[in-house]
């Protein structure tokens, strides 16, 4: 008689913690988000900040050095006048920029036809640029069909 064995690995219950808390949230993300995949500048504090921001938010990201992230960029179709400091793909989306979570769980929940969603420049206030008086932005949702406003921000909070 053989007994079954349980093991749980520190990515499972990362996993598995992340699944909870994302299903409790205002737009819950479906059971096969992969996770997020940062690439940034290894001496960007601002791209250290956006990533501490996903993963307080329940996300599971794995962040990788790259000192040539407009080859990325390239890669991802991410339009040159939407570029940011850094980029990220998430289940079939490109991140561009400090894109709020909130914007990031619509997206995947919603699944729209499109590229990624991008924040152009770095507004303060944004996740990763806190410090200062926040100031509103858009999050754009672009692709090969154009772009649109899909969420506009005050800081990290969504605007009506």
């Amino acid at each position: 008689m053989s007994k079954a064995v349980l093991r749980l690995t520190r990515r499972g219950v990362l996993g598995g913690l992340a699944a909870g808390l994302l299903a409790s949230s205002e737009y819950p993300v479906q059971a096969n988000n992969h996770g997020i995949l940062v690439h940034k500048d290894p001496n960007c504090t601002c791209c250290t900040g956006w990533v501490r921001h996903l993963r307080d938010a329940g996300f599971v990201v794995t962040a990788v050095e790259a000192t040539d992230l407009q080859s990325v960029k390239i890669r991802l179709d991410v339009p040159a006048d939407l570029a940011a400091c850094h980029t990220a793909e998430a289940d079939g989306y490109v991140l561009e920029g400090h894109v709020p979570a909130v914007a990031v769980r619509r997206l995947l929940t919603e699944r729209p036809a499109a590229t990624g969603l991008a924040v152009p420049g770095m507004p303060v206030g944004s996740p990763g640029m806190e410090g200062g008086a926040p100031k509103p932005y858009d999050v754009v949702l672009f692709g090969p069909d154009g772009r649109q406003t899909f969420m506009r921000f005050l800081g990290v909070n969504p605007m009506a």
